[in-house]
């Protein structure tokens, strides 16, 4: 199974391509390629997006679901997926964890 992710080029953020093409800020919301002919419909979709200059560094990169979560499958997308890794209080991490104690 692969996803689709790039950084938005606005703000350099790490984003997800999600089944209605739009690119989402968390990496459940990304639209599971369950097939070489979906991973190539995300491909295309992600090199239009590059084209009309909305994201770079477009790559399919492969995940697993893990109890119905996405996990990315290479230490550098788990990394891309959280946030910096020496400052738990930024990045995605930070907004999960408020998110929780809430």
């Amino acid at each position: 199974m692969k996803i689709l992710t790039a950084n938005r080029l606005v703000d350099g953020e790490v984003v997800w391509l999600a089944a209605d093409h739009s690119w989402v800020g968390a990496i459940d919301g990304a639209e599971i390629a369950h097939d070489a002919a979906t991973e190539k419909k995300l491909a295309r979709a992600g090199h239009a997006a590059f084209l009309r200059n909305e994201v770079v560094d477009v790559n399919l990169i492969d995940i697993a679901l893990v109890d119905g979560r996405v996990e990315p499958q290479r230490l550098r997308e788990c990394i891309r997926a959280a946030g910096p890794t020496v400052r738990r209080d930024l990045g995605k991490q930070a907004v999960a964890a408020l998110s929780r104690a809430a």
